[in-house]
């Protein structure tokens, strides 16, 4: 398996990569219920500083993950 840290990715590889795993239900995306979205709008936005080379894919699901641990 290849890396998807951004130092190890173009920018058009890092949106395949989200397009990729967000499309694993074969459905788009937008205003979807089924990853707990509640109809929030465009999933892939969540992933924009990936794309961007900001924050890794990795810090921004355990961020997402978070917000739901309350401690």
């Amino acid at each position: 398996m290849k890396s998807i840290l951004i130092k190890d990715t173009t920018r058009e590889e890092r949106i395949r990569i989200v397009q990729q795993a967000l499309n694993v239900c074969g459905s788009a995306c937008e205003f979807c219920n089924g990853c707990d979205n509640l109809g929030g709008g465009r999933v892939e936005t969540f992933y924009q500083p990936y794309i961007d080379g900001e924050k890794e894919i990795a810090e921004l699901n355990a961020a997402y993950h978070r917000s739901f641990v309350r401690g």
